[in-house]
């Protein structure tokens, strides 16, 4: 009989079958375990961090901030400089003739218009002068006339033959030096006249009076120094201001074209504004040293707001920029991408918004492009604020 083969031989393909699947299994499981172990170790923490994320951004609280709206306008550009105020006229009032200070007419620190009086000086001396001058001149008159007559009357006996030509030539001589004399008196009557006119100190200029500098009863001469008072014009009153020499163009360029040119003054703080004038003219050097040029400006000063020798912060207009955006200064930031703006949108969240910002003048500054008018700028609390922080108006 022939043994059957088929058990012996089948044996060991099913073990290799059974090897084989239980490796794939080991497989399987091996990379289900390697994909799960990622997942719990580095997707789910991802997940969290983003769910944790999203909870803190909602969860954050806004930023207190204080906005501004840009706005359109003409926007001034100015050229600001150093001044001190100086009076237009200022006049030391002086005794003209020598004698004694009879009355003082005005109070210190008066205001006086030109032609008041202000004070009288004895004019009795002046006038007992007046007097002999005056008698002097009526004796030469009449010798004057008497002369005239006998001349007449040689004239006469001469064309009669009476008399020489010599003693007609004489008397016609004699005439001419009493009417030399009569001419002496009346130049000294008149100036007798100037000198009494002189006794009576009256203001020569408009302008405040300042501090009294002689006190009546004294002798004043016309040689005296110090004089009697100062009187200095407060209206219109004049600013002299300098400006770099770098700005001269400018300047020169307006007024070549007519161009009327307001100026500002403002106190030392530069808070306050004192008047508003116009410039009147510029120097005629540049002052090497400084490197800046003296301009002059004039103010009216209706109510004495500038005093002479005042320090003032000075703002010279020199051009208006007509339809303008502009923001606060507080508003516009400076980083490593630029210059920029945190906007707020409508949602009350930040935008970083990049500007090209113009003039910047005090607390304002132009705007050429970034921005549109009536868009939100953050001017306070920017250091808290980040692209996308939600925000809350102050």
């Amino acid at each position: 009989m022939t043994a059957d083969p088929s058990p012996q031989s089948d044996t060991p393909r099913g073990l290799t079958s059974a090897l084989l699947r239980s490796r794939w299994t080991w497989l399987l499981f091996i990379c289900l375990a390697l994909v799960m172990s990622y997942w719990f170790l580095f997707g789910r923490g991802n997940a969290r961090k983003q769910i944790s994320a999203k909870k803190q951004t909602i969860q954050a609280p806004a930023v207190s901030v204080t906005v501004a709206a840009a706005k359109l306008a003409d926007f001034n550009i100015y050229i600001p400089g150093l001044g001190s105020v100086t009076s237009l006229n200022t006049v030391t009032i002086k005794s003209r003739v020598d004698g004694q200070l009879m009355e003082v007419l005005f109070k210190e620190g008066q205001i006086v218009r030109k032609g008041d009086l202000l004070a009288r000086i004895d004019p009795r001396p002046f006038q007992a002068q007046l007097l002999q001058y005056e008698g002097q001149m009526v004796h030469d008159r009449e010798l004057l006339q008497n002369a005239r007559v006998d001349l007449e009357r040689y004239k006469v006996l001469w064309a009669q033959d009476s008399i020489p030509k010599q003693q007609l030539d004489t008397q016609g001589y004699l005439v001419k030096q009493y009417e030399g004399s009569v001419k002496m008196d009346q130049g000294l009557i008149d100036g007798v006249k100037v000198q009494l006119v002189y006794c009576q100190i009256t203001a020569p200029v408009s302008g405040r009076v300042g501090l009294r500098l002689v006190d009546p009863g004294n002798i004043v001469h016309a040689a005296d120094t110090n004089g009697l008072l100062v009187i200095t014009q407060l209206q219109p009153i004049s600013v002299i201001f300098s400006i770099p020499e770098d700005n001269l163009p400018q300047v020169l360029e307006r007024l070549k074209s007519g161009k009327h040119l307001a100026v500002e003054a403002y106190d030392r703080e530069m808070k306050q504004k004192l008047a508003v004038g116009s410039l009147l003219t510029i120097d005629n050097q540049i002052d090497q040293s400084t490197g800046t040029i003296r301009l002059k400006a004039v103010f009216p000063n209706q109510s004495n707001e500038l005093f002479p020798n005042q320090f003032v912060n000075v703002r010279l207009l020199i051009d208006t920029r007509r339809g303008a955006v502009v923001v606060p200064t507080a508003a516009i930031q400076r980083g490593p991408q630029g210059v920029f703006v945190y906007r707020v949108k409508g949602d009350k969240t930040s935008e970083v918004t990049p500007v090209a910002v113009g003039e910047i003048q005090g607390n304002d500054a132009s705007i050429k492009t970034g921005l549109a008018p009536n868009d939100l700028v953050v001017v306070d609390g920017t250091d808290r604020l980040r692209a996308g922080s939600r925000v809350s108006f102050r």
